[in-house]
């Protein structure tokens, strides 16, 4: 009867996000302090960003 709501559904991605130096950026989800957090991170550089777009 009840389902999560569409915005609760963040499993399944659809775009590719690329980093400058040529990685692939994930999301990860964080937990921190009580509270959940996405980031994005770049699998070559390691470099940490709130999200995807913010690589540009």
């Amino acid at each position: 009867m009840g389902g999560a709501s569409k915005n609760s559904r963040t499993a399944v991605t659809t775009h590719k996000f690329a980093c400058p130096c040529g990685g692939e950026v994930i999301m990860k989800t964080l937990f921190e302090s009580g509270k959940l957090k996405n980031v994005a991170e770049c699998t070559q550089c390691k470099r940490v960003e709130r999200r995807p777009k913010d690589f540009k």
